[in-house]
């Protein structure tokens, strides 16, 4: 089916929507936001235009300039060698004990560049297109066509590293296909690419570490942003080691602290994956935008009990030769698969969407495995009385290319999916279900990534800028790579070019006021002396967003998580039980103050999701959908980015989040077509 200009008629929707707005009550209108350091002009030129005209620093003054940067994931740690590079001071902060235990390095599948090697029609352009309509046009233009133009370079780059991407025969560089698109521009290094790639960008740091340019922070969490002026300048970290509260102070901060998928306590992430960084700068100002866009990713190891704690991606390259399906009958989900004869199978990605097949985006993915199991046809053990998985089939695959070709493309991802289920995938096929994964939303920046706090900086899966209410696979590594080598770099320089700034010292009240509130804190949660693990209310408030806020939402629902995650938020401030002590290694007490950020960060994704009554990408509302059950976008009234201000509630006992301001950023396409979006 082709793509038709979508009009944006309410009357496609369900009943109710003249309703009106279903969070009011829940938030307060602000005053629209806009986008001021957007260039104009073609689309094509805005980038080398704004590069142009952004300011420059001369290597003098640089060395007289500190920048601190959180997190060494794939953007904070490309950042960091690059801006050591250039000459800045650079202090490197990880919570890990290692920066190359980033959850960057758990990548899997790939990363997009369009470098056309297959000659099949690729181009800059496609590549923005693709992901602006993966993303259900719900992102800025100018931003994705950024990405597009500097995703070529990043490859070079890390060829020039030494990073080992797979190759052809003849020694060229191979692509495969991710989801959302019909070319092969994804550079690969077996299932292991985001490790390959941390490792390239870690050693670029590490020889900026040697050369004295930056100074690494090992087993620090940021638990606070300090403004003063109205602008960033440093951070409150804990040492998690001697718990001693430290106070580092610089011209400007960078986040690049990765996403808050954990919110849902089960989710594809690292276990110490949190928002705390993010949320702290939030509650200091800067706006979040667009919370509710979460993905959830299709080819995840199902689910096996409560007593799991994460769960494992299966990379989405595995789509490229894998076949997706359920049994037509309710009768033979118990059935040995080998036993389940062809015409007696349903491969329904293929069915519903001839265009892309196995390969369509990863919302519509989930969608359709979960509707099938919601049908009764899920595969495997029940799990709370439902079987909640769908098969990943690689026989027809390795008919085809022999158990050696697939080997090559995916042995270690095969080897780890035995190890988990004690299965072997080439003799049976694998199981797998939705999961969350990534998260579209992030602080909102502007087009040179600054947030709306002067001196802070947000990159990689941190700031909302570049994938809209869906992330197309492979583009994360892109996004993480492009923001530290190639555009940060040149738009921190205009901020830091009326520099030198003005000297703070520890003593400056608004420091002193940062570091007291971490301290205040941490006191607290080490006196309540309650009944419950901080554990406990992570695993009740993943449950609850889950249930109310995860692959499908409703009004009803989403008041109903509100309400619960209130109640549930002020028991926890009165009722945790944090053990230990605050002078030495303490996991719970990490655990705590994460888990109070999740809180609050939960119930405003609810009321991001509440207010947006429309389907599009990674947020469903089951109010918004077409006749045959695909999401259905109001343009007319949706074609925003929700920018959400914080407001501190005075009366609550945790001193926590009043009604959230809502400021929006109209959506405007001068260089694409705002469509339906169709796979079929």
């Amino acid at each position: 089916m082709p793509d038709t200009t979508l009009t944006g008629d309410p009357s496609h929707d369900a009943p109710g929507h003249e309703h009106g707005d279903d969070a009011a009550g829940y938030y307060v209108p602000g005053s629209p936001i806009f986008d001021t350091k957007a260039p104009e002009g073609p689309i094509d030129e805005r980038w080398s235009t704004r590069k142009f005209e952004a300011k420059l620093v001369n290597p003098a003054n640089r060395r007289k300039l500190d920048i601190i940067i959180v997190g060494t994931g794939l953007a904070g740690a490309s950042a960091a060698a690059t801006l050591g590079e250039a000459g800045y001071n650079v202090k490197s902060f990880c919570y890990q004990d290692s920066p190359r235990r980033a959850h960057s390095i758990a990548a899997q599948g790939g990363i997009n560049a369009a470098k056309n090697y297959k000659e099949d029609g690729d181009s800059v352009h496609r590549l923005f297109y693709d992901t602006v309509k993966g993303g259900d046009y719900r992102s800025r233009e100018s931003n994705v066509y950024r990405l597009a133009e500097v995703s070529t370079n990043i490859i070079d780059q890390c060829v020039a590293q030494g990073v080992p991407f797979a190759r052809e025969y003849g020694g060229l560089l191979d692509n495969r296909s991710f989801g959302g698109v019909q070319v092969s521009r994804t550079f690969y290094a077996r299932g292991q690419t985001g490790q390959q790639l941390l490792i390239g960008a870690y050693q670029a740091m590490e020889r900026q570490v040697a050369a004295g340019t930056v100074q690494q922070f090992t087993r620090h969490e940021m638990l606070e942003l300090i403004v003063v002026g109205g602008k960033a300048r440093g951070i409150i970290a804990r040492d998690l080691v001697t718990g001693e509260i430290e106070t580092h102070l610089a011209d400007v901060v960078v986040l690049a602290t990765g996403g808050y998928g954990n919110v849902f306590f089960l989710s594809t992430n690292a276990m110490g994956s949190n928002v705390t960084a993010a949320w702290r700068a939030h509650r200091k100002g800067a706006y979040m935008a667009n919370p509710c866009y979460t993905q959830i990713h299709p080819t995840c190891i199902p689910v096996t009990g409560s007593h799991q704690s994460k769960l494992t991606l299966m990379s989405e390259s595995l789509r490229n030769d894998g076949r997706i399906w359920v049994p037509k009958r309710k009768a033979d989900c118990d059935k040995d698969p080998r036993e389940i004869a062809e015409e007696d199978r349903d491969y329904y990605l293929e069915r519903i969407y001839p265009s892309f097949g196995n390969l369509v985006p990863r919302d519509i993915a989930s969608r359709a495995a979960k509707n099938v199991c919601d049908e009764g046809r899920g595969v495997g053990p029940e799990v709370d009385g439902v079987r909640r998985g769908v098969y990943l089939d690689f026989s027809a695959a390795i008919e085809r290319l022999g158990r050696a070709g697939i080997e090559e493309k995916y042995d270690n991802l095969f080897d780890m999916y035995a190890r988990i289920t004690g299965e072997n995938p080439y003799e049976t096929p694998m199981r797998i279900y939705p999961a969350v994964h990534y998260v579209m939303g992030g602080l909102w920046v502007d087009y040179d990534l600054q947030a709306t706090i002067p001196g802070l900086f947000v990159t990689g899966e941190a700031n909302f800028s570049d994938h809209g209410a869906n992330r197309l696979g492979a583009s994360a590594l892109m996004q993480g790579l492009a923001d530290g080598y190639f555009v940060l770099p040149h738009t921190i320089r205009d901020y830091l070019a009326d520099g030198p700034f003005e000297k703070v010292d520890e003593s400056h009240p608004a420091v002193v006021e940062a570091r007291k509130s971490v301290e205040d804190r941490v006191a607290h949660f080490l006196s309540t002396n309650g009944t419950r693990s901080v554990d406990s209310y992570h695993r009740e408030l993943g449950n609850i967003m889950w249930e109310y806020c995860g692959m499908e939402r409703t009004e009803d629902g989403l008041k109903k998580a509100i309400d619960l995650i209130r109640t549930l938020r002020e028991d926890f401030w009165r009722n945790v039980k944090v053990l230990g002590t605050a002078d030495s290694l303490n996991q719970s007490l990490e655990k705590a103050g994460r888990v109070a950020d999740f809180f609050e960060l939960g119930e405003l994704m609810c009321i991001d999701a509440l207010n947006r009554r429309e389907s599009c990408g990674g947020h469903f509302r089951a109010e918004s959908q077409t006749e045959d059950g695909e999401a259905l976008r109001h343009d007319d009234q949706f074609a925003y980015v929700a920018a959400w201000e914080f407001t501190r509630d005075a009366d609550s006992e945790s001193e926590g989040m009043g009604a959230p301001v809502l400021h929006k950023e109209d959506l405007v396409y001068t260089a694409i077509e705002m469509k339906q979006r169709s796979y079929k």
